[in-house]
């Protein structure tokens, strides 16, 4: 077998790694406490497995039916590594891993969805709104099999968010499997600069607030105070309750979840986790300061609420702080480390699993709501479908004063979008009625 120097460099060089890993890799100190004695912990090099490893690069790098760079054989080999663990574990090329750090920050070209693997497709975990996923109607649990002509079978995940990231204005077609549908759905997407705001807010009836966050990032537990403050200003008085709408929030910064946590919480804990290394296994705690000072919560979640949503569900459902309503959410329980290459890349690898205050893991699980609201389509009747005759239509019919009256004032504008609002959004309707509910039983038991 012919060998360029350039590879022996390399396999002398892999070579002096493997030995360094059989004379010093064999065992490492393990800290113990201090009523036992310091143990060692084993660790087997799979030189068998490593030596295939040389021999299936060596077999590529000259039999391949093209020429291949020695970096990207490397970096797949990575990647694979990576990939075969589980789907949130991944390596980030340099470009990606810029591209990450900008999504955290709010702000990224793209079609505006949270994405993962399943069965070699990609998965619709969440649209984000705003976005021309959501515009477009992608729905959460999608199957995306084919990008403009490109079956996705076969690529890895890394390789499909390229190829849907582009030029802001450049069209990419999606072809996707839907749960219920007869047959695949072709949907047209313009990419788009994806600013996303990942909370807003809107006052209700009677006093009554409502918060939605799209996404966790580095500034939503700040925002969220700030829109309930802005929320109690035009109430000009103490909201009387909250409706807090985690739909379709594919998760974020872990941080920013406990930072929600306990903008309504007064004390105790809010999620804890559990991995292999000591620095994986973190806890935290409430600081005394609830922002709605013990006013009702209803906090709404679907099949798309995932990871730093259902800490967040999980907590307030755990400290009985808040009423849990929708259908049972995505059921991320796993905590994901950002490790930085020399390269600038980096690799993302699943270190820990988080745990609810009562002690629930709820990965593949999810959180099941207190209240379960269906799915329902709501469809207006037409006038022609359903006509009844009323006072006013009968001929020679009496006035009424206040007539005149209604007649000068002007709708204001806010007042017909929240209207709308609640007619198109059944959940939303349903957690409203929940949430005066518990606020007039709220009542009543303080005038006991």
């Amino acid at each position: 077998m012919k060998v360029t120097w350039a590879k022996k460099s390399f396999w002398m060089f892999f070579g002096a790694i493997l030995g360094a890993m059989a004379v010093v890799g064999t065992s490492v100190w393990a800290e113990g406490n201090s009523a036992e004695a310091e143990t060692s912990k084993e660790i087997s090099v799979p030189l068998e497995e490593l030596r295939a490893f040389v021999e299936v690069f060596d077999r590529i790098s000259t039999d391949y039916v093209e020429p291949i760079e020695d970096k990207k054989l490397l970096e797949g080999a990575i990647d694979g590594m990576l990939s075969s663990l589980d789907p949130h574990s991944a390596y980030l090329p340099p470009k990606n891993y810029k591209k990450m750090e900008e999504h955290t920050t709010g702000q990224f070209g793209g079609l505006g969805m949270e994405v993962g693997m399943e069965d070699g497709f990609v998965k619709v975990v969440s649209p984000i709104d705003d976005t021309p996923a959501q515009k477009a109607g992608v729905k959460a649990g999608d199957l995306i099999i084919k990008l403009d002509e490109h079956p996705v079978k076969g690529k890895s995940l890394a390789e499909a968010v390229k190829i849907m990231r582009g030029k802001p204005g450049s069209k990419i077609t999606l072809t996707i499997v839907r749960e219920g549908a007869d047959k695949p759905i072709v949907l047209v997407l313009t990419r788009a600069i994806i600013k996303v705001k990942s909370v807003k807010e809107q006052l209700l009836k009677d006093g009554m607030g409502y918060v939605r966050i799209s996404q966790f990032q580095l500034r939503t537990g700040e925002d969220l105070i700030k829109s309930v403050k802005a929320l109690e200003k035009e109430n000009k008085k103490p909201l009387n309750g909250l409706v807090l709408d985690l739909r379709n929030n594919p998760g974020g910064v872990l941080r920013a979840a406990v930072q929600v946590s306990d903008a309504f919480l007064n004390d105790g804990l809010i999620v804890y986790t559990k991995g292999r290394v000591k620095n994986s296994e973190m806890r935290f705690e409430a600081e005394k300061g609830d922002v709605l000072k013990g006013k009702p919560i209803v906090v709404l979640i679907n099949e798309g609420s995932a990871s730093a949503s259902e800490i967040v569900s999980g907590a307030l459902q755990d400290q009985k702080r808040a009423l849990i309503a929708g259908r049972t959410s995505f059921g991320k329980g796993s905590v994901q480390t950002l490790i930085p290459l020399n390269n600038g890349g980096a690799i993302k690898v699943t270190t820990a699993r988080y745990f609810t205050p009562s002690g629930r893991s709820i990965q593949a699980e999810g959180i099941v709501p207190d209240i379960k609201i269906d799915q329902v389509k709501i469809e207006k009747l037409k006038a022609a479908d359903f006509t009844r005759i009323k006072e006013k239509d009968l001929s020679g019919h009496l006035d009424n004063e206040d007539d005149k009256k209604q007649a000068v004032k002007k709708v204001k504008k806010a007042d017909k979008a929240l209207e709308e609002l609640l007619a198109n959004d059944y959940e939303l309707h349903e957690a409203l009625s929940l949430l005066k509910g518990m606020y007039f039983t709220q009542q009543m038991r303080g005038h006991k």
